[in-house]
């Protein structure tokens, strides 16, 4: 199981803003991000709840390391953490948008 600094920086490295970007939204400094990336430090609650709020992601994946499976066994489906924040970000987008998406996503399976 990874360590809530790894995932930390998985939240970081897959929405792509820089470090300091990153722990300007997090109301950090760039030096307390990367200790609290190294394990060094645990995240304040309002680190947390700005993560969640600004990244959209599962706190008790973020905390614990576990997805909420609460939801999951709901629709009985095993989720990653990547896919759910790729759905996500897809509820944000206008209708046109997704259906773009859509299209893609059909058309690179059409490849394999």
């Amino acid at each position: 199981m990874s360590t809530i600094g790894e995932r930390i920086r998985t939240v970081r490295k897959s929405n792509k803003p820089s470090q300091v970007e990153f722990a300007n939204i997090v109301g950090v400094s760039q030096g307390t991000l990367s200790e609290l990336e190294q394990d060094k430090y645990k995240p304040s609650l309002d680190s947390i709840i700005a993560m969640k709020e600004w990244f959209k992601i599962d706190t008790d994946w973020l905390i614990f390391g576990e997805d909420n499976k609460e939801i999951k066994s709901i629709f009985n489906l095993s989720i990653e953490s990547q896919e759910l924040n790729l759905l996500s970000n897809f509820r944000e987008l206008n209708e046109k948008d997704k259906d773009e998406i859509i299209q893609f996503i059909k058309l690179k399976i059409t490849r394999y």
